[in-house]
């Protein structure tokens, strides 16, 4: 089963276009949709958790029709999205049973079932009769995805999903998406590269509303191997150099700064070669294809 997604748009009653003919064709496995904040993926998204309609287009999960089939791909939905609400004094296991109870699943024997290997599977079994509201971060991330896989889903949309995570956390929530993500198609929507690095085969990047890139992470890395270069500076020497070289990212190395620059030749006799990651691909990409706001982004650090 395959997702298809063609010349999908949305523009909102403010003027704002959130996206501008998106087509892509997902397969079963993990796919990464990367993007800056603001840049339509949580839009996109939503439109396909049928939360919201797009303007024009069209998006198919096998045969069924999302934008016209709502009540259909919600049987077979699992959607995790950015921020969600608990109830706080309610178990995580009483939670649960009532989300299956609410997909369709009437028999008290089978839900218990149910939830009983839900909460295994994501590793919170031990804190079954606990309270939501006294669940961790990474706790609650992984509740949100015990809840999504009710009903053995084939399209998953995980929306952020380890932001504010710490290290451990993020590393549990990674192999609980990797063992669900190998048979139905699962989406993650995310500003952070590094997850798309760790788990996807294929990706898109997106900015602005518009597809700038589609295609499989390491064939985008070895596009621009031998082309990225880096230097260490001082930071009064930084608008010098975007000034000079096409420089890709900026962030803070034993008190100076260190950076990432694209160049088919060697900038300067100061500069290094490097090995080309998927953060390059990324800001690469963004620069390319809009140099002010690739321009901002690449002042930041990465997360």
């Amino acid at each position: 089963m395959e997702l298809r997604i063609e010349n999908l748009s949305k523009t909102y009653g403010n003027g704002v276009q959130a996206l501008k003919d998106i087509s892509l064709t997902i397969p079963a496995g993990m796919f990464g949709l990367l993007g800056p904040n603001g840049a339509g993926k949580s839009t996109l998204m939503r439109t396909l958790a049928t939360l919201q309609e797009a303007d024009a287009g069209s998006a198919t999960l096998g045969d069924v029709d999302i934008l016209r089939e709502k009540d259909r791909l919600r049987r077979i939905l699992g959607y995790l999205p950015q921020e969600f609400g608990l109830y706080p004094k309610v178990s995580a296991e009483d939670m649960l049973n009532h989300f299956a109870s609410l997909k369709g699943i009437s028999k008290a024997a089978e839900r218990k079932a149910l939830v009983t290997d839900l909460l295994r599977q994501t590793n919170l079994y031990q804190f079954r009769g606990k309270a939501l509201g006294g669940f961790s971060g990474g706790m609650k991330q992984r509740f949100g995805i015990a809840q999504a896989l009710i009903g053995n889903p084939k399209l998953i949309i995980v929306d952020e999903p380890t932001a504010g995570l710490d290290p451990e956390e993020r590393v549990r929530f990674h192999n609980l998406l990797s063992q669900i993500g190998e048979n139905v198609v699962v989406i993650l929507s995310t500003h952070i590269v590094a997850d798309v690095s760790d788990l996807c085969q294929k990706m898109a990047i997106i900015n602005d509303g518009t597809l700038l890139l589609m295609g499989e992470p390491s064939r985008a890395i070895a596009a621009l191997a031998g082309k990225i270069w880096k230097k260490t500076v001082d930071k009064s020497e930084v608008e010098h150099h975007q000034q000079r070289f096409q420089v890709l990212s900026t962030r803070l190395f034993s008190g100076k700064t260190l950076l990432r620059i694209y160049s088919t030749e060697q900038p300067d006799v100061q500069s290094q070669p490097a090995e080309a990651d998927l953060e390059d691909v990324y800001f690469w990409t963004l620069k390319r294809r809009s140099p002010d706001a690739a321009r901002a982004v690449a002042s930041t650090q990465p997360n």
